[in-house]
């Protein structure tokens, strides 16, 4: 990448470059002194306990480093290589609240140190502090608005609050400087697909797709593959997802990604082989459970069925396991058991509609035609427009039957 500091290595590289310029200018002045005096001696020091400091930062000796940074302040007491270095080594360790101490008192010594400003931005960052994050890279950008990893920055910050228009003009800054950036190709795929333009997303990513075919992160094919899914194009996705099973056979999102793509093509068989996969790594996970006791509904598999939603709800309630066994007594003729659970799970979902149409269904199939009417109008009362419920209840009106 062509900005000033794009990684965090290349951030310590340049702290130890202007050290390195720190120690030569000592060294300097000892050569034109013919007796070393205390304060180039401290000066020397300094550079040499700073250069140390970040050279342990890069090799992740943190409490090192930490031990050389709090030398220096004993030296000197707001030195500001100490200050920075002090809260690189906290946000490493993810201590915000003492980087954020180290970075504000570097700031309110040495006003506008762009090493200060960038790290107490990435701290509020990482604490989904996204106005106060923004706030600081704004200050960064008056010294250095070309900085490509800052403007990247600034726009996942504006997307993570929603702020579409904002977060794109800065993508797009970011692609007018530097074409084929991936931060940003990635980011407008994220905005995009957050915003359910999902289209637009692709575009994105498939571009991703393009400039690294031979060594394609996992997430770009998943990414993908998602962005099918909900374009309902289930085909594309798999391809995208089974490419990225060939990379990783256990990633969970590939395997979500194909059971769901099975299960929006009415492949319940093949669903479930792949919900049992991720449920194989992570068998206490009471969504998987529901989505696999669905595809075993649909398939007439009640029996297992009820053994999936009973254990998800072992877990913890999930409204979608009891519907599922409210449908199953559907199924199996047992109405006016299935009646009993959807009243229970409206009573706690009331603005649920699909609560209603099952209800109103089973009403159909006991031929109570009038409490079907009642239970589809007590949900219009609400004061909720539902086409769904609406249609629903005007056939039953004029024809008495659901479909």
């Amino acid at each position: 990448m062509s900005d000033s500091i794009t990684t965090e290595q290349e951030l310590y590289s340049q702290v130890s470059d202007e050290l390195a310029t720190k120690e030569q200018e000592a060294q300097d002045l000892l050569e034109q002194t013919p007796e070393e005096s205390e304060e180039d001696a401290k000066v020397k020091e300094i550079s040499e306990l700073s250069k140390r400091g970040y050279q342990l930062l890069k090799e992740n000796e943190v409490n090192e480093a930490k031990e050389m940074f709090s030398k220096i302040l004993d030296i000197e007491e707001n030195n500001n290589y100490a200050l920075v270095g002090l809260g690189d080594a906290e946000r490493k360790q993810n201590n915000f609240n003492a980087a954020i101490e180290y970075y504000s008192r570097c700031l309110s010594c040495h006003p506008g140190n762009n090493y200060a400003l960038f790290g107490l931005a990435d701290c509020y960052k990482a604490q989904n502090q996204y106005h106060k994050a923004i706030e600081i890279w704004e200050q960064y950008l008056v010294h250095d608005d070309q900085n490509i990893t800052v403007l990247t920055r600034v726009a996942d910050a504006y997307r993570k609050i929603r702020d579409f228009k904002k977060s794109k003009i800065l993508y797009l800054k970011v692609l007018d400087m530097e074409e084929n950036n991936a931060y940003a190709l990635i980011g407008l795929g994220h905005l995009h697909y957050d915003f359910k333009e999902y289209k637009d997303a692709l575009f994105y990513w498939t571009k991703m797709l393009e400039l690294n075919e031979e060594a394609v992160d996992i997430r770009v094919l998943t990414s993908i593959g998602n962005c099918h899914r909900k374009l309902k194009t289930f085909d594309d996705g798999i391809r995208y997802f089974e490419r990225a099973l060939k990379m990783d056979p256990n990633n969970f999102y590939a395997l979500f990604g194909l059971a769901d793509c099975y299960r929006g093509m009415n492949m319940q068989y093949r669903s479930v082989e792949y919900w049992n996969k991720i449920l194989a790594m992570d068998p206490k996970n009471k969504v998987i459970l529901t989505r696999a006791g669905d595809a075993y509904r649909n398939t007439g598999d009640y029996k297992t069925a009820k053994e999936y939603y009973n254990k998800a709800l072992d877990i913890d309630f999930d409204i979608y396991a009891a519907l599922g066994l409210a449908l199953i007594c559907k199924g199996e003729g047992k109405y006016e058991e299935a009646v009993e659970r959807l009243y229970r799970l409206i009573r706690n979902d009331e603005k649920n509609y699909r609560l209603y149409i099952d209800l109103a269904d089973c009403y159909v199939k006991m031929n109570q035609k009038q409490k079907a009417i009642e239970a589809l109008e007590s949900f219009l009362k609400l004061g909720i427009r539902s086409t769904a419920i609406a249609e629903l209840l005007e056939r039953i009106q004029t024809k008495g039957t659901v479909f």
